[in-house]
C-alpha cells in the first residue's frame, strides 16, 4: 500500500458544510475519511454513503458496544452502506457478533482497545485493573481470536500489538501528530513516520489537517513523511 492508501483524514468537524469544504480542499490527494459521532449526528451518515459512492473509502468510527443482537443488526446495515471500516469496542462477545454479521462482506471490523485520550489514571478511575499497555495487548489477542479485521491502538503499542496479531490484520493508529503540533486532548501520540515504522498500517489524522490554514499542503506533508518511512 502507498501512503495514500494508509492515511485516513478524520472529518471531526461540526457540520456538513465544513466536511464538504475539507473534502473539496483535499481533492484526489486523500482516499480515506473517518466519520465519527460529531458529524454522524449532523447528517454525516448520508454524507458517508455519498462519499463511498463517489469512490472514497469510509472509516465509520461508531465504537459499537451493546447486546449481541443489537451489534449484529447494526453491522448488517452498515455493510449495506458500503463502508470500508467500522469500529467497535474490543469486548469478546460484541466482536464475535459483529464478525458473524459481517461475514462475506468487505467491511473491515476494528476493535478499539484503549482510547488514546486515556492513561493509567483514567483506566483506574474507570475501574480497570490493567495499565493501558497490558489492556491493549489483552484486547488485541481477543480481537485476533474473534476474527476481527484489525485493531485500533496508539502508536506506542503498535510494535507489541503487531507481534500478537501478525502481519495481515489492519493496525489503525489515531493520536498522530506531526513534530511540533499541539497534542490537544491526546495523551499517547506519535509522529507519522514513527508510527509507520512501529508497525501501524493506517494512520488517522484530523486536527493537523482539517484545522490547518492549507489542509491540502498539510496532508501532502504528512503523506510525504509516511512515504519516506515506508
Amino acid at each position: 500500500m502507498t501512503a495514500r492508501d494508509r492515511l485516513i483524514v478524520g472529518l471531526d468537524v461540526p457540520n456538513l458544510q465544513e466536511a464538504e469544504k475539507v473534502v473539496g480542499a483535499l481533492g484526489d490527494d486523500i482516499l480515506y475519511y473517518k466519520i465519527g459521532y460529531q458529524l454522524a449526528f449532523a447528517g454525516g451518515l448520508e454524507f458517508a454513503r455519498d462519499l463511498a459512492a463517489s469512490g472514497k473509502k469510509i472509516f465509520l468510527d461508531m465504537k459499537l458496544l451493546d447486546i449481541d443482537n443489537t451489534v449484529a443488526s447494526g453491522v448488517e446495515n452498515i455493510v449495506k452502506m458500503g463502508m470500508s471500516m467500522l469500529t467497535l469496542h474490543a469486548y469478546p462477545k460484541a466482536m464475535k457478533a459483529a464478525v458473524e454479521a459481517a461475514k462475506g462482506s468487505d467491511l473491515c471490523l476494528l476493535g478499539v482497545t484503549v482510547l488514546t485520550s486515556m492513561d493509567e489514571g483514567d483506566l483506574i478511575a474507570a475501574g480497570y485493573e490493567y495499565d493501558p499497555h497490558t489492556l491493549v495487548l489483552r484486547r488485541a489477542e481477543q480481537a485476533h481470536l474473534a476474527g476481527m479485521g484489525g485493531i485500533v491502538c496508539s502508536a506506542e503499542e503498535s510494535a507489541a500489538v503487531r507481534k500478537i496479531i501478525g502481519p495481515d490484520m489492519a493496525l489503525v493508529t489515531p493520536g498522530i501528530r506531526p513534530a511540533g503540533s499541539d497534542k490537544g486532548d491526546q495523551k499517547r501520540v506519535m509522529t507519522p513516520a514513527a508510527a509507520i515504522k512501529a508497525g501501524s498500517s493506517h494512520l488517522v489524522v484530523a486536527r493537523p489537517i482539517v484545522k490547518a490554514a492549507d489542509p491540502r499542503q498539510a496532508a501532502r506533508a504528512i503523506l510525504a513523511e509516511m512515504d519516506a518511512a515506508l
